[in-house]
């Protein structure tokens, strides 16, 4: 990796936020729309990212619901993940409020007992675990070419990693998710707590810094503030390797190698007939520092500090997802 930026930097005055320089006449529209109609046509293979991995160690499971089908998974007699719809098919009980034991999912109606393979008129579906994230695939919500597994980004070595999993919930859907990622021009005028001083380095995509072969990749200088004018300048690159999903590598500077993945997962609608839609964001972070292995071993300490972080991003993030759904809904959406 190269690290041309150093790894922290006091600016040399604070700028006033609304001194900054405007952006909006480099966020252009059509150049956000442009990249989410490309990314919306990548194919997914019809996979949906659930839940943190984490969430199946031991008896635990993860049971959400995806594009109006609930879906639960655990963890087999054997430790794979397994999952499949999740109404039970004897009566229909909820299977996410079934036990499970020694890797077999019980129903607390009647004891209908699951362990991942089709029973008493229940199929399994495909599930993947990656290592930080768990995987369904839907192939009826989806309506794709089915793939064996999901489109997974390049990530840093997992072993010399900190991993955390942020997810929220907003009223919209996963291209307002997708739009947001896809429009970092905002960041340091709607996040000034965290960033300053960005440039959008480069919005067409420069094969040089591109990523993952994303041919539209945004290439952004930008500073993460720490305290005062201390600050850690990086350059991140933005793709968008499927319909629901945007990535940012950090490619220089302090952290680099490093990933966070944005993952938009439709949940179905609301009582009011609304969309609801799950941000479930990854965080794998990693540095060449010898002393990054204490955080190593401090990750069950800086995972909720991690996850504070994204959540505090994520609530002006889902006001602007959700704002952008109100409007195109309405046909009140400029452009």
């Amino acid at each position: 990796m190269n690290h041309r930026r150093p790894p922290l930097t006091l600016r040399r005055r604070a700028v006033p936020w609304e001194g900054q320089r405007p952006t909006w006449p480099d966020a252009r529209p059509g150049v956000i729309a442009g990249a989410l109609e490309r990314a919306q046509a990548r194919p997914s293979g019809n996979w949906y990212v659930v839940g943190a991995s984490r969430a199946l160690r031991g008896d635990g499971k993860l049971a959400v619901t995806v594009a109006e089908q609930e879906v639960v998974v655990w963890r087999g007699p054997d430790g794979r993940p397994v999952g499949g719809p999740g109404i039970c098919p004897h009566l229909g009980a909820p299977l996410r409020d079934g036990p499970v034991r020694c890797g077999t999912l019980v129903c607390r109606w009647h004891g209908l007992a699951l362990d991942g393979r089709p029973h008493a008129g229940w199929s399994p579906l495909p599930v993947h675990d990656d290592g930080v994230l768990v995987w369904a695939r839907l192939d009826a919500a989806g309506g794709e070419e089915p793939l064996d597994a999901p489109v997974v980004a390049r990530r840093p070595e997992l072993a010399r990693a900190l991993t955390a999993v942020y997810t929220g919930r907003g009223v919209c859907e996963p291209e307002d998710v997708v739009a947001n990622r896809l429009d970092p021009w905002h960041g340091a005028w709607f996040h000034p707590y965290s960033f300053v001083d960005l440039t959008v380095a480069d919005a067409a995509g420069d094969p040089a810094t591109a990523v993952d072969d994303a041919p539209d990749a945004l290439t952004v200088d930008v500073s993460f503030k720490m305290a005062g004018r201390l600050v850690v300048p990086v350059r991140a690159v933005f793709t968008a390797p499927g319909p629901r999903t945007v990535v940012m590598h950090i490619t220089d500077g302090e952290g680099a190698g490093s990933v966070v993945e944005t993952h938009a997962t439709p949940l179905g609608t609301d009582r009011a007939g609304r969309p609801r839609t799950a941000v479930i964001e990854a965080v794998i972070a990693t540095s060449q520092r010898p002393g990054f292995t204490a955080a190593l071993r401090a990750q069950p300490l800086l995972r909720p500090l991690v996850r504070a972080a994204a959540g505090r991003l994520w609530r002006d993030d889902l006001a602007y997802a959700e704002r952008r759904w109100q409007l195109r809904s309405t046909g009140r959406f400029p452009g």
